[in-house]
């Protein structure tokens, strides 16, 4: 049977109190990920014949987003769940098969919860199968209300419900699986009969109950997959708890986190086995990170490879005789699409951006490498600094292998140091460097005797 999945993504999100009108709620980051993404990245392994993501209040950020993972519906006017269900007619009003609809503001959402509902959906033959949770306390929720075969007979908000119904634990998490044919015949019926003036999904309960079709529920597991964003109150919240999930996943697989609560790791992020991760570092993007490394601590990677072997990390991820063994930190900074390879040592207050540091090169002290590659065993010296922007344009430098760069150095790109040179500290280059020669390029030194005195002279008379 042919599965189709609805992303409801329309909502204002006005409680997110942003000043720009433009950005929807479900573009918000969420450890470098916009929330709409987990949502899509979940509902990967279900094989859907069809994705569709309703857009409206900043749908042309939200299409931007998603537009090359599914089709988009808008709903220009904001009427209601239901009524964004409707905008999805025409693309699949006629489909045989079963539809999922989630919100766009969920990523905490798993796979295997989707499989689950979709299962039960199937193997009781159902017509609808909500997703429900069992909450201690589930005041403000609506509460599904089942006969005594287990069947849901409604759904029934908190300010609706009398005493026995306010007892109920189990309420509606706002998953959805329904039969596609069904769904879209039946969204005819909706009334605008609230005070909102709105059309609500969940009415649809009482119309297939009144109809005589079946309608079943699924309960969560772990009903924090289920929890939406409103508010950056519950993005932080979100945050924290995916977060906990990453960096678990990362620990269950081989990698040391030291102080897990504040180590902030992407979900992009792939980290090999016997990698160490000390506090304070927050590490997002498209970045790998081989086996057997010392990373941090308080220590920024974005889009960066550590370790030349990461492009076939799961090929080797077992393999105990191959270790990158880099050290990173603290307080480095790499981005950019930077790439580490092995036995390198990159220290304090080194950013790297855009540039390749070659086997056993090291950096280890206060210097920035933009667009450049550094070879095999050169040494960076203290204070180093890669000139790479004219203020139009970047250019690369290349530094050979077993160069040695001295402290204070500034190399103006573009700029080609070969092999096995040596630059003298405190020079300013702006020109190659042979293999093999040394570089001096920095005025000489003049000592003026008693000069001193004179300059302190002279500023003590400008405070006067």
């Amino acid at each position: 049977m042919k599965l189709y999945t609805i992303v409801m993504a329309a909502g204002k999100g006005s409680r997110m109190k942003s000043l720009d009108e433009s950005v929807s709620k479900v573009a918000y980051p969420l450890l470098g990920r916009p929330l709409i993404k987990y949502v899509l990245k979940a509902i990967e392994p279900l094989q859907c014949a069809r994705v569709v993501t309703i857009v409206g209040f900043g749908g042309e950020t939200a299409k931007a987003l998603v537009q090359d993972q599914c089709e988009i519906a808008w709903q220009t006017e904001l009427k209601g769940t239901g009524h964004a269900i409707m905008q999805v007619a025409p693309l699949l009003e006629n489909e045989g098969g079963m539809t999922l609809i989630v919100s766009g503001d969920t990523p905490l959402l798993q796979s295997e919860t989707l499989i689950s509902l979709i299962k039960r959906h199937q193997d009781e033959a159902n017509d609808l199968t909500i997703l429900s949770a069992v909450l201690d306390n589930p005041f403000g929720y609506g509460r599904i209300i089942r006969d005594g075969d287990g069947h849901v007979k409604a759904v029934i908000e908190q300010a609706d419900a009398n005493k026995e119904q306010a007892q109920v634990s189990e309420i509606n998490a706002g998953v959805y699986v329904f039969d596609n044919q069904k769904l879209f015949q039946e969204l005819k019926r909706l009334k605008p009969i609230n005070k909102q003036g709105e059309y609500y999904l969940t009415d649809l309960i009482a119309i297939f109950n009144k109809l005589g079709y079946r309608v079943g529920a699924q309960i969560v597991t772990d009903f924090t997959e289920t929890l939406g964003i409103n508010d950056r109150n519950q993005l932080a919240e979100a945050a924290k708890l995916m977060r906990g999930r990453i960096n678990n996943g990362l620990m269950k697989s081989g990698v040391t986190i030291e102080d897990p609560d504040n180590t902030y790791i992407g979900p992009e992020v792939v980290i090999g086995q016997d990698t160490v991760i000390k506090p304070g570092c927050y590490i997002m993007g498209v970045t790998q990170i081989g086996t057997a490394n010392q990373i941090g601590p308080d220590t920024t990677i974005e889009n960066t490879t550590i370790g030349h072997r990461n492009k076939i990390i799961k090929s080797y991820i077992t393999d105990a005789s191959i270790k990158d063994d880099n050290a990173i930190g603290p307080f480095t900074h790499l981005r950019g699409h930077a790439e580490i390879m092995n036995h390198t040592r990159v220290g304090n207050f080194v950013e790297v951006k855009a540039s390749t540091i070659h086997d056993g090169a090291k950096a280890a002290h206060l210097s920035y490498l933009g667009d450049t590659e550094v070879d095999e065993k050169a040494n960076i010296g203290c204070g180093t600094i890669t000139a790479n922007y004219d203020g139009k344009n970047k250019w690369k430098t290349k530094i050979g292998k077993r160069v040695f760069v001295g402290s204070g150095t500034t190399i103006i790109a573009p700029l080609t140091i070969g092999d096995d040179a040596f630059i003298a500290a405190g020079s300013t280059l702006n020109q190659d460097v042979p293999s093999n020669d040394m570089a001096i390029a920095r005025a000489r030194q003049e000592n003026k005797p008693g000069f001193a005195k004179v300059i302190r002279r002279r500023i003590d008379q400008k405070a006067k």
